[in-house]
């Protein structure tokens, strides 16, 4: 597959099939993409990866913890997003929800079909892989951004091997479980998990493509007339 296709066929891939990754393919991919831009060449990612009998046993940790609240009301470690959402960023959003939770025939009104949806992050929709993504606390936002840059390298690199994946900043909200049970230090603070596996392309959760706003909305051209 070509660069092309590969950031084409890129999806947030929200279920996946019931077959292994072979190890040495992951290993590859984090190797891989810490070739991403680095400012410095600071490299601030801090991976965790997760697959077999451990990824089970946080799973059924994580299912306890949830089992009688929202998890939607964890606090994590930093702002996902703004308290208040404002326009364009407020219409993309919602229109990504009525996308998603229309093709799974989940309604505006169904509150417990929306949150057991959710709920399905701390599953990692069913992959077999899980990465976990920390970056050094004390670092700023230019880091950050090669955090980003990383995150994406390794989700392109993924398609090469005909593999999906799903970055889940939702996984922020589970900081203390994670934290706890990878031994990450303190100085140390989770950003996001990223599942890894092939994609259930007969899923509905997958049957959409999220639209991408006009090259005019976003960017200003200046000399290329």
């Amino acid at each position: 597959m070509d660069v092309f296709d590969a950031v084409e066929s890129r999806i947030a891939c929200r279920w996946f099939l019931d077959k292994p990754v072979d190890p040495a393919i992951v290993r590859d991919l984090l190797v891989r993409a810490a070739r991403a831009a680095s400012g410095g060449n600071l490299q601030p990612w801090h991976i965790y990866a997760l697959t077999g009998a451990p990824l089970a046993e946080l799973k059924r940790r994580v299912a306890a913890h949830i089992a009688s609240h929202d998890p939607r009301h964890d606090d994590a470690e930093y702002p996902i997003y703004p308290a208040t959402m404002w326009e364009p960023y407020k219409a993309r959003r919602e229109e990504h929800g009525v996308q998603l939770y229309g093709a799974l025939g989940i309604g505006r009104d169904d509150a417990a079909g929306r949150l057991a949806q959710y709920k399905r992050n701390f599953e990692f929709f069913n992959a077999p892989v899980a990465l976990f993504i920390a970056i050094d606390r004390k670092l700023g936002p230019g880091q950050w951004g090669d955090l980003g840059g990383y995150i994406h390298a390794l989700a392109f690199l993924a398609r090469g091997h005909g593999l999906d994946t799903c970055p889940q900043e939702s996984w922020a909200r589970m900081h203390r479980i994670v934290r706890e049970f990878v031994s990450m230090p303190p100085e140390e603070m989770l950003f996001c998990a990223v599942a890894i596996g092939y994609g259930d392309h007969a899923h509905p959760a997958n049957a959409f493509r999220s639209p991408r706003a006009e090259l005019a909305d976003f960017c200003k051209l200046f000399g290329f007339e």
